[in-house]
């Protein structure tokens, strides 16, 4: 697996364990961009030239090949847009209006990353309407209990992430899609840090929006996308004007085009999405049961050998998912990062764009390590004794 990445040849001695911020890239992906440049590039759904025409096609094609990724219904579900980020922002600006009326109530966890926590906080704004905020167990988990406990009749949208960004925990997005359904709430879901490391099923999931990012699985930076039901997606209006997304234009009145398209103004990173494109390509036939099997079982072992360093906080529990957030007692967060890095080991510090979760555990930021496909045993077990050495290096020990 490792082979696969030319990252790891240019860095032979680097543990890189950030890929909860970004993967690395396998060979695969940078051959289909490097032959898109090449080979394949011209504008999508203009020109009338075979090589336009082609060009469309298999921009189009990676629409179809997103949706059979995440299950929805059909390839006018999915929307292409820069990321994660992007894609809740859309939601929030275009639809959030028509699902929380003024007054409304909006019910995130305490755990939410700040995409998926500000666009609501502003629409809530927006709309006078409630900003509910639940609570977090003490080892950065979210309350699962009190957060089907905050969905009640009036609330209009609940916003989670599938899977956490800090403490990793996965949440059970069906049941509480339940709830919220049955109150008559929209649901919209990050899945950010859940899509390479679980299959995913919109449907199944009883999701109304979800969006997830091309360079956590592999892809390329700039290009995500969004799922949404296409009843829904048939209320949102465009935010954003201009090629491409309209039917016809005159000069006092405007129509949109149908589709996804309508959301896709302008020229669309049609690069990132041919990658992505590859990026999924490669995954579906690299990544099966048994490499996400040894990626949990290292996330499990580190977790064990971290808990037993004395001084040694880690967030979340066993259930955690690729990721392991910790704390070294005394010593800040960004001074462990930097003598990790010394030893030629890659983590982020930091609040992790989650700072109500940081404000809730009582710390301004943590160390965290996060594991992809290309992570092995040598990686896990560099890591811990760089963590003893740190230890022993800013307690004073000998």
């Amino acid at each position: 697996m490792r082979e696969q990445f030319p990252f790891f040849k240019a860095h032979p001695d680097l543990v890189y364990l950030d890929t909860a911020a970004t993967s690395q890239k396998p060979q695969a992906l940078l051959d289909s961009l490097q032959n898109y440049y090449i080979n394949d590039n011209a504008n999508v759904h203009r020109g009338l030239y075979k090589l336009a025409y082609d060009t469309t096609e298999a921009y189009e094609g990676v629409r179809q090949q997103v949706a059979d990724f995440l299950h929805a219904q059909s390839a006018e579900e999915i929307i292409f847009t820069r990321g994660t980020t992007d894609s809740l922002n859309l939601v929030a600006s275009a639809f959030g209006p028509h699902a929380v009326p003024a007054g409304g109530r909006i019910v995130v966890s305490g755990a939410e990353h700040h995409s998926n926590f500000i666009p609501w906080q502003q629409l809530a704004k927006r709309q006078q309407a409630t900003f509910t905020v639940t609570p977090v167990h003490p080892d950065g988990k979210v309350d699962v209990s009190a957060l089907l406990a905050a969905i009640t009749p009036g609330t209009n949208l609940v916003a989670i992430a599938q899977v956490t960004n800090v403490a990793g925990d996965t949440l059970p997005v069906a049941e509480i899609a339940n709830k919220a359904h049955d109150v008559g709430a929209i649901v919209v879901v990050d899945g950010a840090q859940a899509v390479a490391h679980m299959a995913v099923d919109v449907q199944a999931l009883g999701a109304d929006f979800y969006a997830f990012s091309g360079h956590k699985i592999y892809g390329p930076t700039g290009i995500g996308a969004l799922y949404g039901r296409a009843d829904l997606l048939a209320k949102m209006p465009p935010i954003q004007f201009g090629g491409e997304m309209i039917s016809e234009v005159r000069d006092q009145e405007s129509t949109w085009a149908d589709g996804p398209i309508k959301y896709e103004a302008g020229t669309p990173h049609i690069a990132g999405v041919i990658g992505m494109g590859a990026a999924l390509n490669w995954f579906q036939k690299n990544v099966d049961a048994a490499a996400l099997q040894t990626e949990h079982e290292l996330t499990s072992q580190l977790r064990t050998a971290l808990t037993a360093i004395p001084d040694l906080t880690v967030y979340g529990n066993d259930d955690s998912l690729a990721t392991v957030s910790f704390n070294l007692t005394g010593i800040h967060p960004h001074d462990v990062a930097t003598f990790l890095d010394e030893q030629q080991i890659a983590v982020r510090a930091g609040h992790h764009c989650a700072q109500p979760l940081m404000a809730r555990l009582g710390v301004p930021a943590t160390v965290r390590a996060s594991f992809g496909v290309y992570n092995n045993q040598d990686d896990v077990t560099k890591l811990v004794e760089a963590v003893q050495a740190a230890r022993r290096y800013f307690h004073g020990i000998d």
